[in-house]
């Protein structure tokens, strides 16, 4: 059969299918052939070089093991974690990290509050080594906190390990090898038995010279059975059940028994039926403590670390923001705040995850992707629409006790983000996020039907520029559109009196510029706007045969912000244009006017009003 499979893929691939696609105007006609367009599609993949892990790895139900019971689990409190930053992540960089960068990035993990950390490899790299006795010697480490290296199962690495700790309070000593078939097979070439026994021959060596030499030190053992994704399940038990037997574990002192997805090589769910199965088999599991350390080569780092917590792991190893070999660890940034998201305290801190992505950008050189879960730059960003206004409406309405903002499963507040950057705007934003921004930013609150108007503005600067457009520009068109224009009418002055105590009705006696004229008039009415408009159209509109009737009047006050310092009067009014026998003539237009009067405020917006209706084409308004 690999013979087959093997000859199959030497052989030589299909040629690529030539296609032939036509405008669907065309129909076919043979004068549209020229419009014809081939389109060359790519050979098709050689699937037949691989196979389903499954197809091959058996995960077997036994009386230990009679069903799987994690999918009926779910998770309650934050596991122990262990940053492997300095180490696995280091090993992975293009620029390892010079001194000062891990101990900048030390010093953050431990303010993050993280009890675990994987500082080094002191047997394989003299900066590792000057490092971690640098945080010794200095006193950098808190007693609460436990500092992990790693080291291969030979004397001499070991001994030089155990140098590079001593004098530190709490050690685990980290020691691996390679265990999977895969590797036995095709690397050294070695049976079962001669794999265990390089196990046992490590784990008793670390266990012989930390007891000569580590004394008064709280050290733990930590084993890999590297590869375990690719290690038969019963080959695992016999190795991880030696090295307990050869270490001596208690519950007071477990071992930490590492079960590394060291190459993600299936689905999710079967990581998590292996980890349930070795947590189903050991022999002593309160001696030990499931450790996992998921990659993330099929993309589902994430996920199979959660499950394989509901299959009774205890511990992650993982980075910040999934730096490792290959595509990465697991993100223990993503894990924390997942957690956070349901509930549950993660034990550690990511309220600056600002800080925490500078620290890491520039210790690892490594740019963090706009779209990252939770940390990203745009993550809390919303362009569509329809998004933009769930957001608004649900802030607006996020008064209970939890968070529930439609398309924010978090908020951003919590980790250190500002609202300012949820909503942007650009060709496929909507109302809702363009009124947003403006009241946000600038304190101005548009009625819904204005804000649908104003939007179709903004959407043609960014049809226009096919870019974002920035709460700045945003304003700008707004001013432009609605406060500035003063042709082909403008307010020149105007004053406002009331008739008596009893008399509800005001008049209003105002200048005005028209089309280059100049008018006097006067208006009676139950308030300002209207008592105006009856006066514009007395005295400019009538004599042409048409008038302006005022259909919405809103008016709030300007929200103070950090670009506006509040108190002004921001007035919306929807005029409509009538012939003299009543007949609408043209769309409503909204006008806005803005002023600490009210009154002068509304007779802002009516004039603005007037000039939209008149930039829409409305022109039998001045002749």
């Amino acid at each position: 059969q690999s013979q087959n499979a093997a000859a199959g893929a030497c052989e030589p691939q299909p040629a690529a299918r030539m296609v032939v696609t036509r405008p669907a105007e065309t129909n076919g006609h043979d004068e549209d052939a020229k419009r014809r367009k081939v389109v060359e599609r790519l050979p098709r993949m050689a699937v037949e070089k691989y196979r389903s892990f499954q197809a091959w790895y058996q995960i077997p139900f036994d009386e230990k093991w009679p069903k799987r019971s994690w999918p009926e689990k779910r998770l309650t409190k934050a596991p122990r974690w262990c940053t492997v930053d300095l180490r696995d992540g280091n090993q992975a960089l293009i620029n390892p990290m010079n001194h000062d960068k891990k101990l900048k990035l030390y010093m953050h993990l431990l303010e993050l509050g993280y009890k675990e950390i994987e500082v080094g490899f002191p047997a394989a790299s003299q900066t590792d080594f000057d490092f971690i006795r640098h945080i010794i010697d200095n006193g950098l480490i808190p007693d609460d906190v436990y500092i992990q290296v790693l080291t291969q199962c030979r004397e001499s690495l070991i001994t030089r390990t155990i140098e590079g700790v001593k004098g530190a309070k709490n050690v685990v000593l980290h020691v691996y090898n390679s265990t999977s078939e895969l590797q036995r097979r095709v690397v050294f070439k070695k049976s079962r038995e001669d794999i265990k026994k390089l196990a046992l021959e490590g784990v008793s060596l670390v266990r012989k010279l930390t007891d000569e030499r580590l004394q008064g030190t709280n050290v733990r053992l930590e084993y890999s059975p590297e590869s375990f994704t690719g290690t038969e399940l019963d080959f695992a038990l016999d190795v991880c059940e030696a090295v307990m037997d050869a270490w001596g574990p208690t519950p007071d002192n477990q071992v930490i028994l590492n079960l590394p997805s060291t190459v993600e090589m299936a689905t999710p769910n079967v990581y998590a039926d292996q980890i349930e199965w070795m947590c189903a088999h050991i022999s002593r599991r309160d001696c030990a403590c499931i450790s996992i350390h998921p990659h993330n080569d099929r993309g589902t780092g994430i996920a199979a670390a959660e499950l394989a917590l509901m299959a009774g792991a205890d511990r992650v190893e993982g980075c910040l923001f999934g730096n490792g070999e290959r595509t990465g660890n697991v993100c223990l940034v993503t894990l924390a705040l997942n957690l956070f998201t349901q509930g549950i305290d993660p034990e550690v801190s990511y309220t600056q995850i600002e800080e925490t992505i500078k620290v890491s950008e520039y210790c690892t050189e490594l740019r963090l992707p706009e779209r990252y879960p939770w940390a990203g730059s745009l993550v809390y960003t919303a362009f569509s629409g329809s998004h933009q206004d769930a957001i608004k409406k649900g802030l607006e309405e996020n008064k209970g006790p939890h968070w529930e903002v439609p398309y924010l499963p978090i908020d951003p507040q919590d980790i250190g983000r500002h609202y300012e950057a949820i909503i942007r705007v650009n060709s496929q934003s909507g109302k809702g996020g363009i009124a947003f921004l403006l009241e946000t930013e600038y304190g101005i609150a548009l009625p819904k039907e204005c804000q649908a108007e104003f939007a179709q503005v903004v959407q043609k600067i960014s049809d226009e520029t096919s870019k974002e457009i920035s709460p700045g520009q945003i304003y700008e068109a707004f001013t432009k559109h609605f406060i500035e224009p003063k042709e082909p009418m403008s307010l020149v002055d105007y004053e406002m009196l009331k008739s008596s105590a009893d008399d509800a009705d005001v008049t209003v006696k105002a200048k005005v510029k028209a089309n280059g004229k100049e008018f006097e008039i006067s208006g009676k009415g139950n308030g300002p706007v209207s008592a105006f408009v009856s006066g514009l159209n007395a005295a400019v509109f009538a004599p042409q045969g048409i008038e302006v009737h005022v259909t919405d009047y809103h008016s709030v006050a300007r929200s103070k912000c950090k670009n506006a310092e509040g108190s002004e009067a921001v007035c919306a009014v929807r005029l409509q244009a009538k012939t003299s026998d009543g007949k609408q003539h043209g769309k409503p237009k909204f006008g806005v006017g803005l002023h600490m009067n009210t009154c002068t405020a509304v007779i802002r917006a009516v004039l603005s009003g007037v000039n939209c209706l008149h930039t829409a084409g409305v022109s039998k308004l001045f002749g």
